[in-house]
């Protein structure tokens, strides 16, 4: 049996990054940069070709990272990619991030409230499911008119 935690114990723990696989990293890199103004903070190209990289907007980020597709060292999966992935970005403003997206031709959803929050989701490339939820005292249940 483990001894309880103590309050006073600075966490270890400060930042979680998901690193989502990519078939198709130029098709991604337009999604998350082009298209919801994510910045390229760090990359990896090994052979002159963009492998990896840590996106960054604000204070969140997450990282990309492109399968081998053939060759004996091939590891992508047969299976579709993002089943059952949701990640939540918790925003000053998702009404802003909507309306940006949406101009910029992305297939945003309508937003809604639920949970105290306006919620807006976007399906990148690769079928990982985002939303972007910030709090209202907006009804629940409440549908942003366009």
């Amino acid at each position: 049996m483990s001894a309880p935690v103590s309050v006073a114990t600075p966490p270890k723990i400060r930042q979680t990054v998901p690193l989502l696989h990519t078939r198709d990293m130029t098709a991604a890199i337009k999604f998350y940069v082009d298209g919801l103004g994510f910045k390229v903070a760090q990359e990896w190209c090994p052979d002159g070709t963009l492998r990896w990289c840590w996106l960054q907007h604000g204070d969140a980020a997450l990282m990309l990272q492109t399968y081998i597709l053939e060759g004996p060292n091939k590891n992508a999966p047969a299976e579709r990619l993002g089943v059952g992935l949701s990640l939540c970005f918790i925003c000053d403003d998702a009404l802003t991030v909507y309306r940006e997206a949406k101009a910029k031709g992305l297939a945003v959803s309508r937003p809604f409230v639920g949970n105290t929050m306006w919620v807006t989701g976007v399906t990148d490339p690769d079928g990982y499911q985002l939303n972007f939820e910030s709090y209202t005292d907006v009804p629940e249940g409440t549908e942003h008119a366009d």
